[in-house]
């Protein structure tokens, strides 16, 4: 992968949910939030219908192949938070090496925040790196205190700097026609989140934020005029999920893996983390129809 290009893409991108990079990430009202993010060291970002704070594991170098992945692409911790600073529920992963994924569990187990999957999202990667989802309820700066001494075992950048965007390099407005919705792009990299779950799901008896909890976040990136890669996942019902997966293999992309991220949710989510690798045009076209089979599945 070109230097350059690799540089150019290393915006907040997170690795579930909703985007929210440059102009557009705003910060919440309530200045409890600012306690919460001064405790993570990252500043809060409302979201829509919850907060988030990203954790972008910028010291990593890791590659899949040829292509060097980056914090923006694949490899952001993050926590978000719904409800008030009083009564929250926080949910998101930390991307851990192989090394610290023992140290993290165990401080978690410590700290009494619920881990609710344990895995892979890529494929070939080297070195492995491993996404812990967890789930806490309570006051949210207790929460981030708790979550904060296991962030600490890790080699997490702290604090984390302000993403910075690029020139854009990347057709954006062929992304989101080809997809057929709005999204956002920085660099080389454009994303389009999508809800196909078509009800709403609760957890421990709260209905969960969708972008929290289930979005489907695809995630484009440029390499060269030749040559587009994605990677994001899709949140679909046991209904939604063979058509979605026919889908991805029909169009040429590799489901990676195929788990929960939560745990006695209902109805039941099955996330589908997949990567696809071909000219843009072509690469469009088979996350289209993997779109619309999770749209009409």
């Amino acid at each position: 992968m070109n230097h350059r290009i690799a540089a150019a893409i290393g915006i907040g991108l997170v690795s579930t949910g909703v985007l929210v990079v440059g102009a557009a990430a705003q910060p919440p009202t309530d200045p409890a939030w600012r306690q919460v993010g001064a405790i993570l060291q990252s500043q809060p970002v409302d979201a829509g219908g919850y907060v988030r704070y990203n954790l972008p594991r910028a010291d990593l170098r890791v590659r899949v192949g040829d292509v060097s992945i980056t914090p923006a692409f694949a490899l952001t911790s993050w926590a978000g938070f719904m409800g008030s600073p009083d009564s929250a529920t926080a949910m998101g992963d930390l991307v851990v090496t192989e090394h610290e994924l023992p140290l993290v569990l165990a401080e978690l187990a410590r700290q009494g925040i619920d881990v609710t999957a344990v895995h892979n999202h890529l494929v070939g990667e080297a070195p492995r790196v491993m996404y812990i989802h967890f789930h806490a309820m309570g006051a949210a700066a207790d929460i981030a205190r708790r979550l904060d001494a296991a962030i600490k075992l890790t080699a997490t950048p702290r604090p984390v700097a302000a993403p910075s965007g690029g020139a854009l390099a990347i057709d954006s407005a062929k992304v989101f026609q080809a997809l057929g919705k709005h999204g956002r792009a920085s660099g080389a990299l454009a994303q389009v989140s999508f809800n196909f779950v078509p009800e709403p799901v609760t957890m421990h008896g709260r209905t969960v934020v969708p972008g929290l909890g289930y979005g489907s976040p695809l995630n484009v990136v440029q390499l060269s005029p030749n040559r587009a890669i994605a990677t994001g996942d899709f949140a679909v019902t046991a209904r939604q999920l063979q058509p979605l997966l026919r889908a991805l293999a029909q169009g040429g992309i590799t489901a990676t893996a195929v788990h929960s991220h939560m745990t006695g949710e209902a109805p039941a989510i099955y996330f589908v983390h997949f990567w696809g690798d071909a000219p843009l045009p072509v690469l469009l076209r088979g996350l289209r129809a993997a779109v619309d089979a999770a749209d009409h599945g």
